[in-house]
């Protein structure tokens, strides 16, 4: 499943299928794995899934989990396990995100959950905005981090 260049895009609980499509799209696009935590808000063969994948969501390295004991029992969470969520303290730019890492976001209505926020808080990272915007889509939240980890890993090869 993995290699030494590997970047994992982990979605924990994802509701919107418009954006599981998006990011699907961008994981190929950013040539990264995607892993599905269960339980998903939407039908993977939903249309809006598709639609919003386009043609790429057949070259999409797609990984579904039960649940996230499931997953961390597969990737242990150590360093280069990453969360993104708009509770932590630290910027994403004090991130070192290369690859392979494990980027996780949490589901669009209510984020990561505090219990791995809490766990894992010294690995936990949000994207700067202002004080007037509360969060941002998860797809746009997304291609923000992969393309922060993307331009760290390709700037030392």
């Amino acid at each position: 499943m993995q290699n030494d260049r590997t970047m994992h895009i982990v979605l924990h609980q994802p509701q919107i299928p418009h954006n599981t499509g998006a990011i699907g799209r961008l994981c190929v696009a950013l040539g990264a794995e995607l892993h599905l935590i269960h339980p998903l808000g939407f039908h993977l063969t939903q249309k809006e899934i598709r639609r919003a994948g386009l043609d790429y969501w057949e070259h999409l390295q797609l990984f579904e989990w039960d649940c996230v004991q499931s997953f961390w029992a597969c990737y242990a969470p150590n360093s280069t396990h990453h969360f993104c969520s708009t509770k932590a303290q630290k910027s994403l730019y004090e991130a070192r995100l290369i690859a392979p890492c494990f980027l996780h976001f949490g589901r669009e209505d209510a984020g990561i959950p505090s219990e791995i926020l809490n766990r894992y808080a010294e690995q936990c990272y949000k994207i700067p905005m202002q004080s007037t915007a509360r969060s941002l889509n998860l797809a746009t939240a997304v291609a923000i981090v992969g393309y922060e980890s993307f331009r760290q890993t390709i700037s030392r090869i």
